[in-house]
């Protein structure tokens, strides 16, 4: 005569309602997060954070261009540049938007070959889309120079509404400081790469896992995320 074997259950755990649940849920996955390093997570949330707040200063200057009482200048005209006796409307735009958009593809060229461990190659490219930004917000700085020159000021501008020079000021600067800052963070990793401090492991800022690559990927996330926010300000503050 057999006996029956004593089947033991388990049951599930109650998740807490809400976000501490979300959170309680994912945090407990082993496949979630697994092999993800921190410093690639973190830019993620970061990222995250900024879309929100050029979405918020995109909607604010929609807002303010439709509301507004005055006439808004027209930006062929207010961003035409005078070339062998001739007027060309958004020419310094265009070659601004067609550095920055290359310099996209420098960086994904960056990224494989730094996961390949050709740490000339990854160097040598870093340095070529650090370069590439740097032109970018010596155009705008120059871009910034013309319309100061012409009267154009965060509180005022004689060529139509007002809020036209406080929308510029604060969209393309803002977006200007975060190119500068990816410049400068280029070069750090950079010069990082071709001491070979990614490879040992050395301590230090901008480091990451001993003979990991994963730091170029990072800033390569930071960097595509600027240049698709200047595709959206082109899009919506230029060509509108």
């Amino acid at each position: 005569m057999t006996q029956a074997v004593p089947t033991h259950t388990v049951e599930p755990v109650a998740l807490p309602e809400g976000v501490p649940g979300i959170v309680a849920d994912w945090s407990s996955d082993q496949r979630a997060f697994k092999n993800v390093p921190w410093g690639k997570a973190m830019m993620w949330i970061f990222l995250l954070s900024d879309t929100f707040i050029f979405s918020s200063f995109l909607i604010s200057y929609m807002t303010v261009r439709m509301s507004a009482t005055e006439p808004w200048p027209n930006p062929s005209e207010v961003f035409a540049l005078t070339l062998f006796g001739r007027n060309i409307p958004m020419i310094l735009i265009a070659i601004m938007t067609f550095v920055l958009i290359s310099s996209s593809g420098t960086m994904a060229m960056a990224v494989k070959f730094g996961y390949e461990k050709n740490k000339r190659i990854t160097f040598i490219l870093l340095l070529i889309t650090a370069a590439l930004g740097a032109t970018f917000v010596g155009m705008q700085a120059f871009e910034w120079s013309k319309l100061i020159h012409e009267g154009v000021r965060p509180w005022g501008n004689p060529m139509g509404a007002a809020q036209f020079g406080s929308s510029f000021f604060m969209i393309t600067g803002f977006h200007g400081t975060h190119v500068s800052i990816g410049v400068i963070f280029l070069i750090i990793v950079a010069i990082k790469v071709i001491r070979g401090d990614l490879d040992h492991q050395r301590p230090g800022f901008l480091t990451g896992r001993k003979g990991n690559y994963e730091m170029v990927e990072i800033m390569g996330l930071y960097w595509h995320f600027v240049d698709l926010v200047w595709v959206f300000i082109f899009a919506v503050f230029y060509l509108w």
